[in-house]
């Protein structure tokens, strides 16, 4: 992909035909309200511009053995007869079927942990869930017990909720979030969720966040049509976006802070190839002489055959005969015909001098 650098502090790129939804993930950074990531980081996932390699983590490894045991304890704990999560809707592998997306809007998507819902109006249906859902429930693990004190829900987790919630026409949302101890991380598939350790947090959209199709939904459609749909990224921040930023420039070139970099690293390079030139300069100039000498051998041998081949002391060396047809310009100009046949073709040619020690 052919990154264009502003100089406005942005970067551009072909608009993608097909780029990735704003999920619930990613929507508090669009807005700036995650502190884990940026706007422009978030731009380069959904345009594919660049992503950070995902690998799993004792933390994410925990919360995808813990989230089954969350789900099995609501029902049991709290009497959800009525809560099903994405197998009940699409089988054993809901990644293979949904892509990661549950939902069929244009640009907003994502996918919900479980679902509250009126099994007497719902037809089974992924369709069908908006309207018969009462609460979405999102499942959440942390040794960060702080984050959630007196009864706060991290912003980011809040908005990821609100927008499945949203999406589906439900107001009521419920966090559910274990506290994990470091021990927990190392096994987790020993950790039994329990009031002890597991707590609630439940909102409403309609209350957390009173305007929430204007003030989140419409400034994150926004963002979307200001910055995918042209392929214009949002300003980047050279500490907070160095990663994406650094692997970015390893490919492309910023006319206004590149250049002057680029020259000085080229000079560099080109200081230790020269010096490691001169430790093989002997060497080379001995290897020229004994490949003469073992050509002008070949040639002596080689007669009518088409090739002439040498070996031995893990070398080969083969000199194969060709011929080729060969316009004669010098006649064809006698002839008067040279200028009938002449096109013209355009060439370039880059030189690069080093100044001398």
């Amino acid at each position: 992909m052919r990154v264009q650098w502003n100089t406005d502090g942005t970067v551009s790129v072909e608009p993608p035909k097909r780029p990735k939804k704003l999920t619930g993930t990613r929507l508090a950074g669009v807005l700036g309200l995650n502190r884990w990531t940026t706007p422009f980081q978030i731009w380069c996932e959904v345009t594919k511009t660049w992503q950070e390699p995902f690998e799993d983590t004792k933390y994410t490894l925990a919360g995808k053995a813990i989230e089954p045991k969350q789900i099995a304890y609501m029902r049991e704990a709290y009497g959800m007869d009525d809560l099903i999560d994405p197998h009940d809707v699409w089988g054993a592998d809901p990644f293979s079927k949904t892509y990661g997306n549950f939902y069929r809007h244009p640009v907003l998507g994502g996918m919900w942990d479980a679902l509250l819902v009126d099994k007497d109006r719902w037809d089974g249906s992924a369709d069908g869930l908006r309207g018969c859902t009462d609460a979405v429930l999102e499942f959440k693990t942390t040794k960060r017990a702080e984050d959630w004190a007196d009864g706060a829900i991290p912003e980011y987790y809040a908005m990821q909720a609100a927008l499945y919630a949203w999406l589906l026409g439900c107001d009521d949302v419920i966090m559910v979030v274990s506290f994990l101890q470091e021990g927990d991380y190392d096994r987790p598939e020993e950790f039994a969720p329990s009031a002890a350790n597991t707590a609630t947090r439940e909102f409403k959209v309609s209350e957390r966040y009173p305007s929430f199709e204007r003030d989140v939904v419409g400034k994150a459609l926004a963002w979307w049509e200001l910055h995918v749909e042209t392929g214009d990224s949002p300003e980047y921040d050279e500490r907070a976006d160095a990663e994406p930023l650094k692997a970015l420039r390893t490919e492309t070139l910023n006319p206004e802070s590149d250049v002057e970099a680029l020259l000085s690293e080229l000079s560099d390079l080109n200081a230790k190839v020269s010096a490691a030139h001169a430790a093989v300069a002997e060497a080379e100039k001995r290897m020229k002489v004994v490949k003469d000498q073992l050509k002008q051998y070949a040639l002596e041998r080689i007669g009518d055959s088409e090739a002439c081949e040498l070996s031995g002391g893990g070398v080969t060396c083969k000199l194969v005969r060709t011929v080729s047809d060969k316009v004669d310009e010098k006649a064809m100009k006698a002839d008067g015909v040279y200028e009938k046949y002449l096109v013209k073709s355009e060439s370039s040619r880059f030189t690069v001098t080093f100044a001398k020690e």
